[in-house]
């Protein structure tokens, strides 16, 4: 089997590849507009190309040859709108397109739960209504649109769906938190930290990506969300990161307005990390049912919600000088605290 990653640079991207060689699979194409700065770069199986899935030429060069292409790239919600919307939108119908052209067996398109928008009901499944929040979120229902239209004409297109994940090499906002917690403080949470937020652990998704990969194309050729199986309430969850550290702190419960203000505000002003798809769902309920992938991909998640993120958080800290003082927009690398910083003395 010959596979083309795009994205492969990202957190998602390094981990799928490294499980698919686990696997065997002979040769792993990847397309990214940032380096693939990982040893794996110096294999004879890896073909690493430096380019961007909004070039149609770039993408059919890359795709041609290959059996199966799993659609990582994405531009994060903190990128500008003009990038987001040409990135999941353009970027998504380029490589369906070229995965057509050259008659690949398959395409995974990765997703994501923000096309639910804020839903007031769960757990959500896979025919609930899309709801764009945002650019980001909007692109994602536009992205996918692309792929329900294949999947009409008869081709394989499998859309994951997954929550938020962690894991090795996921940095991003999660290193914000990780930081507080290595440093002996204990951690503001919006509201009261009662409500149930499901994340999910890379390797589950890596898997899931793999049962859709190589189950038969008329069972996965359609939507799967993907998450955690165990998950409890977000201050039980997280406070297991706070234990992990040692240092018996807290997380702490804070006013859902007033903070959401100040968050608003700082997020004007370009001082927080924080952007409104985090703030304003960070206190609600927010989890998919993944019954529909434990019963066509037999889907059996490894990790809970606790599991999960005390493992990324060990990632973190034995990686801790690697990426110290560095820092930008992508899962890679840790973000701008901003003023946070500043709230972190409080804590």
């Amino acid at each position: 089997m010959k596979v083309l990653v795009t994205g492969g640079s990202g957190f998602l991207g390094i981990n799928l590849i490294r499980s698919l060689r686990a696997k065997g699979v002979e040769e792993i194409r990847v397309l990214d507009i940032a380096d693939f700065d990982y040893p794996e770069k110096n294999e004879s199986w890896l073909k690493f190309t430096l380019g961007d899935v909004r070039d149609v030429a770039a993408v059919e060069k890359v795709t041609e040859g290959c059996d199966v292409v799993v659609h990582c790239a994405a531009a994060l919600p903190l990128y500008s709108e003009e990038d987001i919307i040409s990135t999941e939108v353009d970027g998504c119908k380029n490589v369906l397109n070229a995965a057509r052209k050259f008659k690949l067996d398959r395409m995974i398109q990765i997703s994501s739960t923000a096309v639910y928008g804020v839903p007031k009901k769960h757990p959500i499944v896979e025919t609930d209504p899309l709801v764009g929040v945002g650019p980001y979120g909007q692109a994602k229902i536009d992205a996918e649109n692309y792929c329900r239209e294949a999947i009409k004409e008869g081709y394989c297109v499998s859309i994951i769906r997954p929550k938020s994940f962690v894991g090795p090499e996921r940095l991003g906002v999660f290193a914000l938190f990780y930081d507080w917690a290595y440093t002996g403080h204990g951690f503001p949470m919006i509201g009261s930290g009662n409500n149930r937020y499901q994340l999910m652990d890379v390797d589950d998704l890596d898997e899931a990506i793999w049962s859709a990969m190589t189950l038969p194309k008329d069972k996965v050729a359609t939507e799967f969300n993907i998450g955690a199986k165990e998950f409890t309430t977000m201050k039980e969850d997280y406070q297991a990161v706070l234990d992990r550290a040692g240092y018996g702190k807290k997380i702490v419960g804070m006013p859902i307005k007033p903070l959401i203000f100040i968050l608003r505000i700082l997020e004007k002003l370009h001082l927080s990390p924080l952007y409104p798809w985090v703030y304003e769902t960070a206190s609600t309920d927010s989890f998919v049912s993944i019954e529909k992938a434990e019963n066509i991909l037999g889907y059996k998640p490894k990790y809970s919600n606790k599991a999960a993120l005390v493992r990324n958080y060990d990632w973190y800290v034995s990686h801790l000088s690697e990426f110290a003082g560095k820092s930008g927009v992508s899962h890679r690398v840790p973000w701008k605290q901003g003023m946070l910083k500043v709230a972190k003395l409080f804590f």
